[in-house]
């Protein structure tokens, strides 16, 4: 290269660059809301909190770079929820992902103009948060728990096929859940098709689930399905404990209940529901509308069945219901 070719190019490059940089500086980011009704320190939130954002990542979206985040957790207290909502609307967030129903109700009583990406939500349309499945309508979208409320259901279906001669089920369930009043309805319909009894018993606070355990004893309850809540997901160890104590085979939503030495548990991939949140999560920040993104339902559903439970419980499993397990605890 000649010297004079040099120059010109050694020049050029500096006042290229300097406009790389202050377009790079200049770039917008997208301040993205976190609410959650767990804790900050729960396992299970961090570990799909990591899965969001390696698949975020895995989009092209870097923290610190085109976009952060605002967290906000209601440590298992579902009232908190819609002053953190407020917060970050404050906070003038450009899209605000909830995990939970809870969650979901309160942002979007805080704004109906925020996009909104649910996730783990039960009968958003029975809330009154989109218009149907299909065409969302407003400013939520998201993905479900399960497919209706017919995840409830199969539950109970299997709790029935593990435990012979089961005659009554207690159903445990959350007053400060939105949607565990619709929950009770379907099973306690679904139970008189089984031949079954059920009956609801509540706990809203840690503090109450021993004496909701204590009452379904002194019922004489033969088990227990423990409806997926933040509550019992967070005091998981606390619930299958009493269960034990007691001798109640129980069925759960959440994995990570029947690791905890729940009986059985049948419930959606989370994974999954958190690598397609991030997906809609971009999809927004290139423009796309919460009322033009159907909500997704689960595409999978796992049985796990914890075999050490069992042998405490002096069950033996149905071959034919082992047969359909994805996994067995040992």
């Amino acid at each position: 290269m000649r010297r004079r070719q040099f120059i010109l190019f050694v020049s050029s490059s500096f006042l290229v660059c300097p406009s790389i940089a202050l377009a790079q500086q200049g770039a917008k980011q997208t301040k993205i809301g976190w609410l959650a009704a767990y804790s900050r320190d729960e396992r299970i939130t961090a570990k799909m909190l990591q899965t969001f954002r390696q698949h975020l990542e895995h989009l092209g979206h870097i923290e610190g770079r085109d976009i952060a985040i605002e967290f906000r957790y209601a440590d298992l207290n579902n009232d908190r929820l819609p002053a953190l909502a407020a917060e970050l609307v404050e906070q003038k967030v450009g899209i605000i992902v909830t995990i939970s129903t809870p969650a979901t109700v309160a942002a979007r009583k805080a704004t109906s103009t925020i996009p909104i990406v649910a996730i783990s939500i039960t009968d958003p349309v029975g809330q009154g948060l989109v218009e149907s499945l299909a065409r969302p309508g407003g400013n939520v979208t998201g993905l479900t728990f399960g497919v209706g409320l017919d995840i409830f259901s199969k539950g109970l279906e299997l709790l029935k096929e593990a435990v012979p001669g089961l005659q009554t089920v207690a159903l445990l369930m959350n007053p400060a859940n939105p949607v565990h009043k619709a929950v009770a309805s379907q099973m306690e319909a679904v139970a008189l098709t089984l031949n079954l009894r059920a009956k609801v018993f509540q706990a809203r606070h840690p503090e109450e689930i021993a004496a909701a355990f204590e009452a379904i004893a002194q019922s004489h309850y033969g088990a227990a399905c423990i409806v997926a809540d933040t509550l019992f997901a967070r005091e998981r160890s606390r619930v299958v404990k009493l269960a034990m104590t007691y001798r109640l085979p129980s069925m759960h939503q959440l994995r990570e209940e029947a690791e905890a030495g729940g009986l059985m548990s049948y419930g959606p991939d989370p994974t999954e529901m958190y690598r397609r949140a991030a997906a809609y999560v971009d999809a927004i920040i290139k423009g796309a509308k919460p009322a033009d993104l159907p909500v997704q339902q689960p595409t999978k559903f796992e049985l796990v069945i914890n075999l050490k439970a069992a042998k405490a419980l002096g069950l033996n499993v149905p071959p034919s219901l082992l047969v359909l397990a994805d996994d067995l605890i040992e």
